[in-house]
């Protein structure tokens, strides 16, 4: 491909047409990940792939797991000093309950300008932005200054063994170059309710701590005292938990966006009394209020077999959540909570990331969404949960949230995470396949 050397030049109009059609195709590829295994993406990989090949882009088909397909390609850019940019997304959904739908959640039905189903905003909309940027670089001869690693992954809605954790471990020459990467949840619109638009890059994930607790006791009649009930053990220590207030914890990515909201608003940035700054900040204040502090939530509960009988043991789950820097405190707090009658383990664990807002990188994608968006205020965030930026930094990869569009008001995009009715207007997948585009050729 001939160096692309106009800035100024559009996206070209086939691409626009094509994230909608692949969104939509892609939607109707089945992939829920059910967790334990339950997946299978390669027929989504197969779809992507072809669609590289389609465009002379050679893809790579990896599995770790029979049918848990992952594609990794490159692209090559004009400047060989450069370090390369890896452009990532997920190919499997979490599951959909069709009876709770208006739309069959795998039907990626077309309907009044928006594109339905699940994985509208989670995350086959990147993968199908990803997917006609590269093609419409191929077919106008678009050569990207960076090289351009592109990934799309198996098994991010669970433990990313099968995906992004079997990349990094057993295939790090593909990503051979890579220092930064780029991915979900980022620069999307967020309406504050009064006429401001935000734009939030993710310059930040909190650290993922999936724990299970376990409490042992004496089995026996229900009918008999029982001091040593596993349930009781367990119920006190799920509610010490639950209850918590954890103590407010400032990264650095946090700080920087309670500075820029607030300046936004005109209101001094008091980092010393956050929570009158988030009052203050009113709905702005979601953007960052989640990420302030580590977090702890119960979700899972199991123990006994029948109602008169107390099980010798009891065992619940538990969401965790740390901050960069916070994981020792998140352990120690944990091991005070359980007590000495609960045990506890990481069923799962990824790191905190942190990602500078004074980079390169991220001052390029701030200019590519205000080209395009210049009445909104681009401001860097920490993402409250994760993705598969935390297995792509065990290669040195620093990564980024960015997977833009631009949203209507009263269109709750975070709420549509994981959510009934997922959906995404095609509008935005336009604004999105260009700023994409503009970012990727300028990085």
């Amino acid at each position: 491909m001939a160096e692309y050397t106009d800035p100024a030049a559009e996206t070209g109009a086939r691409a626009l047409d094509e994230v909608v059609r692949f969104t939509s195709e892609l939607i109707r590829i089945d992939t829920t990940n059910r967790g334990g295994g339950d997946c299978r993406e390669r027929p989504a990989a197969e779809y992507a792939a072809a669609r590289l090949a389609e465009a002379g882009i050679e893809p790579t088909l990896l599995e770790r797991t029979e049918g848990r397909t992952n594609v990794v390609a490159r692209i090559e850019g004009s400047d060989p000093s450069a370090d390369a940019l890896l452009v990532h997304g997920h190919l499997d959904v979490v599951p959909a309950e069709a009876a709770d739908w208006s739309v069959h959640p795998f039907s990626g039905e077309i309907r009044d300008g928006v594109v339905w189903g699940r994985g509208a905003v989670d995350m086959k909309n990147m993968d199908a932005m990803i997917l006609a940027v590269a093609r419409d670089w191929a077919r106008r001869g678009v050569r990207p200054r960076r090289d351009v690693v592109i990934a799309f992954t198996a098994d991010e809605e669970a433990s990313a063994e099968d995906g992004s954790g079997f990349l990094a471990d057993r295939h790090a020459a593909l990503f051979e170059g890579c220092t930064e990467g780029v991915s979900e949840s980022g620069a999307f619109t967020f309406h504050d309710g009064a006429g401001r638009q935000f734009y939030p890059i993710a310059a930040g994930e909190r650290g993922t701590g999936w724990l299970k607790l376990t409490a042992r006791g004496r089995a026996g009649h229900g009918s008999k005292v029982n001091g040593d009930n596993a349930v009781t053990r367990l119920a006190a220590a799920v509610t010490r938990i639950g209850e918590h207030a954890w103590p407010l914890r400032l990264t650095p990515t946090v700080r920087a966006a309670l500075t820029e909201i607030a300046a936004v608003y005109g209101i001094e940035a008091d980092l010393d009394d956050v929570d009158t700054l988030l009052d203050k900040l009113g709905p702005a204040a979601g953007l960052v209020e989640a990420t302030v502090r580590n977090s702890s939530n119960p979700t899972m509960l199991d123990a006994g077999y029948k109602v008169n009988v107390i099980p010798g043991e009891a065992v619940a789950h538990v969401d965790g959540r740390f901050l960069a820097g916070a994981e020792d405190e998140f352990r120690a707090t944990l091991d005070r909570l359980t007590g000495p009658d609960v045990d506890w383990e990481f069923a799962h664990r990824e790191v905190a990331l942190e990602a500078p807002v004074d980079s390169p990188t991220y001052a390029r994608m701030r200019s590519a969404v205000q080209e395009f968006a210049p009445e909104g205020h681009v401001v860097p965030y920490c993402m409250s949960g994760g993705t598969d930026a935390k297995q792509f930094s065990r290669l040195g990869i620093t990564g980024y949230g960015f997977a833009p569009l631009k949203l209507p008001e009263g269109f709750d995009y975070q709420a549509l995470f994981h959510g009934v009715d997922e959906r995404v207007p095609v509008e935005a997948l336009h604004f999105g396949v260009r700023v994409l585009d503009r970012f990727l050729r300028g990085a």
